[in-house]
């Protein structure tokens, strides 16, 4: 076993039930970057946090400091001569993530214009490209918005996960790959989605720049 999926279950045990989902995302995320592609969140309330705070981990280190290679710095310093030695040394790798719920002026717009139910799936419209990946994050699984950007996503040809607790609802039953950890409580699903995804953060850093 993953010595990454090892830990997380030594401290939740509970999950051992997600671990093949859990498993088959981490396989889904990394095909998605090495195709190229990005990741796209949406959730709402505590899921909008927690599509945030996963965007945090991927965008910059994590556990490590991710430093630029030394070709790509090459390459860039032959591009832009003025680029300054020590901004290089400030950057880092990125895995390329988009938290949806961060466009306030796009969505309120929408919202007031259109139909507050498919803003996130407007976005995944204008951003959503086949090499890319939607998480979908919603404790009852049955959130309108997030509903309606999975199935915006797997029109375009996206893979879908769904991150989710009680019985996976409405957007276990679309995505590639479903989450759905063994609470009925929202705030308990919460408690759990966090473990998850800092080990999946975890283990993607590990794979491309461990």
């Amino acid at each position: 076993m993953n010595s990454v999926w090892k830990d997380l279950l030594g401290r939740y045990p509970q999950l051992e039930v997600c671990l093949p989902a859990i498993e088959q995302t981490f396989d889904l995320l990394v095909a998605t970057y090495e195709r190229g592609g990005k990741l796209l969140l949406c959730g709402n309330g505590g899921s909008a946090s927690d599509a945030a705070h996963i965007v945090g981990e991927l965008m910059k280190g994590f556990l490590q400091k991710r430093p630029l290679p030394s070709v790509f710095r090459r390459t860039m310093k032959e591009r832009n001569p003025a680029l300054p030695e020590s901004l290089l040394d400030q950057l880092q790798g990125a895995l390329p993530a988009i938290d949806l719920g961060e466009s306030l002026a796009l969505g309120t717009a929408f919202s007031n214009d259109v139909n507050p139910e498919y803003v996130y799936a407007q976005q995944v419209l204008g951003l959503g490209r086949e090499n890319d990946t939607l998480i979908g994050i919603s404790t009852s699984g049955n959130a309108a918005n997030v509903v309606a950007a999975m199935h915006v996503a797997k029109g375009i040809g996206m893979c879908t996960i769904a991150l989710t607790g009680k019985d996976g609802g409405q957007i276990a039953r679309i995505a590639d790959v479903a989450i759905v950890v063994p609470s009925n409580e929202t705030f308990q699903i919460q408690e759990l989605h966090l473990p998850i995804y800092h080990a999946l953060c975890i283990a993607l850093e590990t794979r491309f720049f461990g």
